[in-house]
C-alpha cells in the first residue's frame, strides 16, 4: 500500500470518528443552535489528528497502516 493511500484511510478513519462523535448533537434540523455540535466536530477532528500523529499511538496501528520504514512522521515530505 502507497504511503498516498495509508494517509487518505487514516483521514478517512478520522473523519467518520469525528462525525460519529457529533451526530448525536446534530441529529435534529440544522441550524444556528448546533453550533456546539459543530464546534465537537471540529475539535474531535483535531484531537484525533494528532492523537494518531504521536508515535507511540503509530506503534499501535496495524502495519497497514504504519508510515513507511523510510518515511518519518505523517507531516513530513
Amino acid at each position: 500500500m502507497t504511503d498516498s493511500n495509508r494517509r487518505a484511510l487514516r483521514t478517512a478513519f478520522q473523519a467518520l470518528l469525528a462525525v460519529a462523535a457529533a451526530v448525536p448533537l446534530l441529529a435534529d434540523t440544522p441550524g444556528i443552535a448546533d453550533l456546539p455540535g459543530y464546534a465537537t466536530l471540529v475539535v474531535a477532528a483535531t484531537a484525533l489528528s494528532r492523537l494518531m500523529s504521536m508515535p507511540s499511538v503509530e506503534r499501535l496501528l496495524p502495519p497497514w497502516l504504519r508510515a513507511g520504514a523510510g518515511g518519518g512522521a505523517d507531516g513530513e515530505q
